[in-house]
């Protein structure tokens, strides 16, 4: 039996890079243990089960070192003093994926003479964020009370992702790593991320996240892109962050969700309420803690006041975090997970013959049959 000899530090780095220790791969990999101690070499048998289930090319442990992975795009995520964390596997293939995607519909859109899109970029970190809210919204043709007209947050989600969608702007919500539920995307490393482009610029929400988190996300990589700085989100919990723009887009969402003068008014007719956060918080579609923040911007309430909201309210979602929900009509959630403006294009361009079907089903994710009843039943675009 044949054996391969590997670095050690390169198996050890096939395991960090998933943000993992040693420990939770002795039960996949029982000989992990053989192999880290140098006692023993893998077989290339057993080669190939740990690359692929470590995500790791298996290329990789032939290399001479360890390989250095930058980051595929800037990471906001900095609260205060803290340091950035490390970008994860999932995270990291997420974001490949995406940018492929975004290659693909932006080459697509220049050859059908599409032309740019003049909001990507459009603002300035001098501009004032009350003002750049406002044009979004008008952009989006939306008024400051188009929330209220929308029973549920979940309608408030769907709704508010195909306005951005209308704009051309690739809104992608999911919660795993393509369609893999193996490969679920944490929370707490991702709410969402944002990359620019003239043609096809693209949101990314984390789709296990609450869905009143969710319509934060989106107004907030809105702002990304109205600014045309792309990166990794960094906020949580609307705790104040350092970057300048990761502040200036939360402005921007405040307003964007929550007009100040409109928020004025709803504050005054439930001040005297008990419930008064979660009244409206049902009101404008996001969480407390951004009526919270709201009310704090607008001298309602004090930072103490906040403060002590703020330490109740966080301890009790990291206590208490939503589970995701799975089930309804799959080709309709695929709208969700692809994007309807991204899988629209890929019909049509196959419909056309200027994409093979095999590359296709590669960018959407999808297999034959299921693609091409997604692109008759959802988007109603024949095949064949």
């Amino acid at each position: 039996m044949s054996r391969v000899d590997v670095s050690l530090d390169l198996l050890r780095w096939a395991i960090e890079r998933n943000n993992l220790q040693i420990d939770d791969y002795l039960k996949k990999t029982p000989q992990l243990l053989h192999w880290i101690n140098g006692e023993k070499s893998p077989t290339f048998k057993q080669l190939q089960k740990f690359a692929k289930q470590t995500y790791t090319p298996l290329g990789y442990f032939f290399l001479s070192e360890v390989p250095k992975e930058e980051n595929p795009i800037v990471d906001y995520r900095t609260i205060s003093k803290t340091s950035h964390q490390k970008i994860g596997l999932h995270l990291r293939s997420t974001i490949y994926e995406m940018q492929r995607r975004q290659n693909w519909l932006s080459e697509r859109l220049r050859e059908i003479d599409a032309g740019a899109l003049d909001f990507v970029g459009s603002a300035r970190l001098t501009d004032p964020p009350e003002s750049v809210g406002k044009e979004i919204r008008k952009k989006l043709n939306i008024n400051q009370h188009w929330l209220q007209s929308i029973r549920t947050v979940e309608n408030a989600v769907s709704k508010f992702r195909s306005k951005i969608e209308d704009l051309r702007i690739m809104a992608v919500i999911n919660g795993v790593v393509g369609n893999n539920n193996n490969r679920r995307l944490n929370v707490d490393e991702l709410r969402g991320f944002a990359l620019v482009d003239n043609y096809a610029p693209l949101i990314f929400v984390n789709g296990a996240d609450s869905k009143s988190a969710q319509m934060f996300t989106l107004a907030h990589e809105l702002a990304h892109i109205w600014l045309g700085e792309e990166g990794i989100s960094g906020f949580e919990f609307l705790l104040p962050n350092d970057a300048p723009i990761e502040q200036w887009c939360n402005k921007v969402t405040a307003e964007l969700l929550v007009p100040k003068k409109h928020f004025e008014e709803e504050w005054g007719k439930c001040s005297e309420s008990p419930n008064q956060y979660q009244n409206l918080s049902n009101t404008f579609k996001v969480s407390p803690l951004v009526i919270s923040r709201r009310a704090l911007d607008c001298e309602f309430i004090n930072k103490k006041e906040w403060l002590a909201f703020y330490n109740n309210y966080s301890s009790l979602i990291k206590s208490n975090k939503p589970k995701s929900k799975g089930g309804g009509n799959y080709y309709k959630n695929l709208n969700f997970k692809v994007g309807k403006l991204f899988a629209t294009e890929i019909a049509i361009a196959t419909r056309e013959g200027k994409l093979g079907f095999q590359k296709a089903f590669d960018l959407i994710g999808e297999k034959g049959d299921t693609f091409k009843k997604y692109t008759e039943e959802e988007l109603g675009i024949l095949l064949n």
